[in-house]
């Protein structure tokens, strides 16, 4: 098979850097000022982390560990966002759960302490939210079966 080399990173295509062509496209991609994102993480670099952190969402504390169905939520997360020039450090990555990882996206932080902060007032903000709307679902009466 000829052509461009890809890899695929969970959902997203990227081209693969590190091959021949990648190399060209390194250079071209450094003339025109733009950075290339960090590689994902391999699945063993991924169980590292988590590992390492006890499988406890480092914004919200979920603990991954306590059960299966918490830890198939368990995610790792770039605090500094692959997509704004993070690295594949230790120190820039974290276990998280899906939905703090979510929450953050890729806004960028000062400081873990400031990433945290902003996830759990979102949190707290989108759970009002959901109070409020369920609430109202519960009070209107049932509609028929489509």
């Amino acid at each position: 098979m000829g052509g461009f080399p890809f890899v695929v990173a969970g959902s997203i295509i990227s081209a693969d850097l590190n091959s021949l062509g990648g190399a060209y496209m390194r250079t071209v991609l450094g003339r025109l000022g733009l950075m290339p994102l960090a590689k994902a993480l391999t699945s063993e670099e991924g169980y590292r982390i988590l590992e390492r952190d006890r499988y406890r969402c480092q914004y919200c504390g979920l603990d991954g560990m306590s059960n299966f169905e918490n830890s198939l939520v368990m995610s790792v997360d770039f605090v500094l966002p692959r997509a704004r020039k993070g690295k594949k450090h230790s120190d820039n990555l974290v276990a998280a759960c899906r939905a703090c990882n979510l929450i953050k996206g890729q806004k960028v932080f000062k400081s873990l302490d400031e990433a945290k902060t902003y996830v759990l007032q979102r949190r707290s903000e989108l759970h009002k939210e959901w109070e409020s709307k369920m609430a109202r679902l519960q009070n209107q009466p049932a509609t028929a079966s489509r």
